[in-house]
């Protein structure tokens, strides 16, 4: 059996896959071992957690395999500061000595923290490296179900490569375009998440979120001034307005002069020109890729579409390629950043490089994304005695039926279960759960539990079966990537002093049977739940269903602001002690917020940065 070892580091989002032949056994984000959100370094935890998943040690190791060529990337910094020259002298001897010191001989700084891990690892000609966007393309197709795709990435930058446009056919993949640094989609909305005053690589989430409370007003100043699109949707920026080819900022002061105002700061209140900004550019960014799409598809002929690359998890964009109907099935890479980057690495090598036969699924290779660590109720109940809380241990039809009906009474939980998911998105393993129903539900969980803003959406967790019942889709969407928007036999109409409100006077108006998950434009950000792949979440949605003939649950991600993701019980317990988390449940365990010592409650809200 051969054992392929994967890995991404030092940019965002580190993270290592470990792959058993074809099979995906393990897969996890660094971030939720060292507590660091977006954490970069070597991915040290990570390889220790995927290994103990199967009992290896490094030497058991095949190959491993590096999402990314270094001296590529190299290649492209020096290109551009000589091009560039003498702008970004600054940006240049800051970066330049790091590269010569370290970054240039990747491989051996790979061997030695490989070596921290187990010093008796013996792999240095076991080291290989992908190329960046092969590793999202591969990321993307080979667990896909389908024989046959056009596979579109588009990210930030990789080496050199910003958006690529591949074709996987059974077991092989060749990239058939390129589009290169310093035009980048995700560097251009990431653009707008800095302006906005939001964190980059962080906040882009929030300008998807802001964008339906705005008006794209400015969608052709963008056009004209910002970006170039033709009619095959290949692009490019006017690099006048921005700063990140050579400085250390986003945007250039010509950007601010265009928009006639400063960068907002983190603590400015949004106004509506922010959200007409952030509407703007989001509807910029679905018509460059719905004309990439478009063009692709007519110039292919193939029906099939996958996706990868952290503009991936724009799930708006996405929405609107399956409304659109251009293709007849799409498949999203559920951890599409960089994470993903090395399950794509891996997968990469197994089947381009050592050519193995490709057998597809149907539904697909990644197990429904809980790839991470799980916990036994005796691992939970011995962490939940050393942190002296008082819990109470239930059978799973009890469980199921009492967390039911705390939900039905609005009351907000803490749900983990089974092994945590691979990607950005809570699935149901490491969830906060609310009522749907609820017209508060929303502005708690942000304000009293996130600690975020009260305009952030929340996603609906709803059984497979039942979702073309509730919302304008037929289509599965077990990873939260798809949007669409709730039937209009539940939505709720507004009246003529509603329809002329702005901004976020519209977030408070009541639109649907299931306020708490319906967007001001009536849309959400859907997952469907399989008993196959999660069937103790699937259990308890039914049993919710049971009670209020409502077969969703509000879900939303198991941690607060400007943290990753909880990764272990301590980490739970610590989020439902330092928050207004009425009550939390580890595998069988449950436990009441009333019930713990008053002693261990943790306000940490205020210690909170913005982002």
């Amino acid at each position: 059996m051969t054992k392929i070892l994967g890995i991404s580091a030092f940019y965002h989002d580190s993270a290592a896959s470990l792959l058993i032949n074809s099979e995906i056994i393990a897969a996890a984000q660094e971030e939720r071992f060292s507590r660091k959100k977006h954490d970069s370094s070597f991915p040290f935890n990570s390889i220790k957690y995927v290994l103990k998943e199967r009992k290896l040690n490094l030497n058991d190791v095949d190959y491993v395999i590096f999402y990314e060529k270094p001296l590529l990337k190299f290649e492209r910094l020096l290109k551009t500061y000589v091009f560039s020259a003498p702008k970004g002298i600054q940006s240049y001897m800051r970066s330049i000595p790091l590269w010569l010191g370290e970054k240039i001989f990747q491989k051996k700084m790979i061997y030695h923290d490989l070596k921290k891990i187990d010093k008796n690892f013996n792999g240095y000609n076991k080291i290989k490296f992908s190329e960046h966007h092969f590793s999202h393309a591969a990321s993307a197709f080979y667990p896909s179900p389908f024989k046959e795709a056009i596979i579109l990435t588009l990210d930030g930058v990789g080496e050199k490569a910003t958006t690529t446009i591949a074709i996987g056919k059974e077991n092989k993949i060749e990239i058939k375009k390129e589009i290169h640094f310093p035009h980048s989609l995700g560097l251009l909305y990431s653009a707008f998440t800095y302006y906005l005053g939001f964190k980059v690589n962080s906040g882009e989430y929030k300008v998807m979120g802001l964008a339906p409370y705005g008006v794209p007003k400015f969608k052709e100043k963008i056009l004209k001034n910002l970006v170039e699109v033709r009619e095959d949707g290949s692009f490019f920026l006017n690099m006048k307005y921005f700063n990140y080819q050579t400085g250390f900022t986003m945007i250039s002061e010509n950007f601010s002069k265009l928009f006639e105002k400063p960068v907002r700061k983190r603590d400015q209140m949004l106004t509506q020109f922010h959200m007409d900004l952030a509407a703007s550019i989001q509807v910029v960014l679905e018509e460059i890729i719905l004309k990439i799409c478009e063009n692709v598809k007519m110039e292919y002929g193939i029906t099939n579409l996958c996706l990868a690359g952290g503009v991936a998890l724009n799930c708006v964009v996405n929405g609107k390629i399956l409304k659109k109907g251009i293709f007849e099935n799409v498949w999203i890479q559920p951890a599409a950043g960089d994470a993903g980057g090395s399950l794509g690495a891996a997968l990469g090598y197994w089947y381009q490089d050592l050519n193995m036969e490709r057998v597809i699924n149907k539904d697909d290779e990644m197990k429904g994304s809980f790839l991470g660590p799980k916990f036994d109720n005796k691992e939970v109940q011995k962490v939940l005695d050393s942190l002296n809380a008082n819990y109470h241990k239930k059978n799973d039809n009890e469980l199921f039926d009492e967390v039911a009906i705390n939900l039905k009474n609005n009351k907000t939980v803490g749900w983990f279960q089974g092994r945590m998911e691979f990607g950005p998105r809570a699935l149901g393993g490491r969830s906060i759960l609310g009522n749907p129903q609820s017209e508060k539900m929303q502005k708690e969980l942000n304000l009293k539990i996130k600690f975020r803003e009260s305009f952030r959406p929340f996603a609906p967790s709803i059984i497979n079966e039942e979702v073309s019942n509730w919302f304008e889709t037929k289509e599965k969407s077990p990873y939260m990537l798809l949007v669409a928007n709730v039937k209009k036999n539940k939505q709720i109409e507004m009246n003529s002093e509603e329809k002329n409100l702005f901004g976020i006077d519209k977030l408070n108006i009541k639109r649907s049977s299931v306020p708490a998950i319906t967007h001001v434009d009536y849309s959400s950000r859907i997952q469907t739940v399989h008993k196959e792949t999660n069937p103790r979440f699937y259990k308890l949605i039914n049993a919710f269903k049971n009670l209020t003939g409502c077969p969703i649950l509000v879900n939303t991600s198991f941690n607060i602001r400007g943290e990753p993701i909880v990764g272990n019980v301590e980490d739970a317990f610590k989020c439902f002690m330092g928050t207004n988390l009425d009550i939390l449940v580890c595998e069988n365990f449950i436990l009441f917020k009333d019930e713990q010592d008053k002693k261990l409650i943790n306000d940490y809200s205020k210690d909170i940065e913005l982002d």
